[in-house]
């Protein structure tokens, strides 16, 4: 086996110090424990079958923000308590992402990812690149690909299919758990568009109609 360094030579556009994101939302309790900042990585090799963000496969550039950009916009939000990442994949991208996390703790916030790899593959020297230094800033991982015959939609579940995980590493968090793959919340923006997230982690950007 080799490492996987860069699945899609998009990745390489990226600058270094800088982020391809598919969305961003202040303020969301549907991602992790309390009010949270949640990022939602562009780039995804998995195309799961019943995949609640396909926008987010394709590797092109979306949208390039620095992470000084993006660390300044999370504090700027005193109601975010902690981050999340989301995606996509959030650790093709991990340097970067590991860059926020660090930033984002000193100030006190906590910070949780989704990821489609197994923890055992991101603790591997097979893993993306970065991974064991995303992985050692987290708070919470969950991990495991979306497998639509092990489908959850409950309010006593955690995660979205049956063979995802929820690893806590920080003890502190232990009985802040209370999202659940049931959960819905829809933000609407000042240009009138919409984000409806949460269950089962479904990132929708939509026009406001009539």
């Amino acid at each position: 086996m080799t490492r996987r360094e860069n699945p899609s030579p998009a990745l390489l556009e990226i600058p270094a110090g800088y982020l391809n994101i598919m969305g961003y939302v202040d303020e969301s309790e549907v991602n992790g424990p309390g009010s949270r900042a949640v990022i939602w990585a562009q780039g995804c090799l998995r195309e799961c079958p019943g995949c609640f963000n396909p926008a987010s496969w394709s590797f092109e550039v979306n949208e390039l923000l620095s992470v000084d950009a993006l660390v300044s916009k999370i504090l700027s939000n005193p109601k975010n308590q902690g981050v999340t990442f989301s995606g996509g994949e959030p650790f093709w991208q991990a340097p970067a992402l590991a860059s926020v996390a660090r930033q984002v703790k000193a100030a006190g916030l906590n910070v949780m990812s989704f990821s489609g790899f197994r923890l055992e593959e991101l603790q591997s020297e097979y893993g993306p690149a970065g991974a064991k230094d995303l992985l050692e800033q987290l708070d919470i991982l969950i991990d495991g690909p979306y497998i639509e015959s092990l489908a959850l939609n409950s309010p006593d579940s955690l995660v979205s299919s049956k063979n995802q995980r929820v690893h806590v590493f920080n003890p502190e968090l232990q009985d802040k758990l209370t999202w659940a793959s049931d959960q819905i919340e829809v933000h609407v923006f000042k240009d009138g568009s919409r984000l409806v997230t949460g269950y089962r982690g479904n990132l929708v950007l939509e026009e406001m109609g009539a």
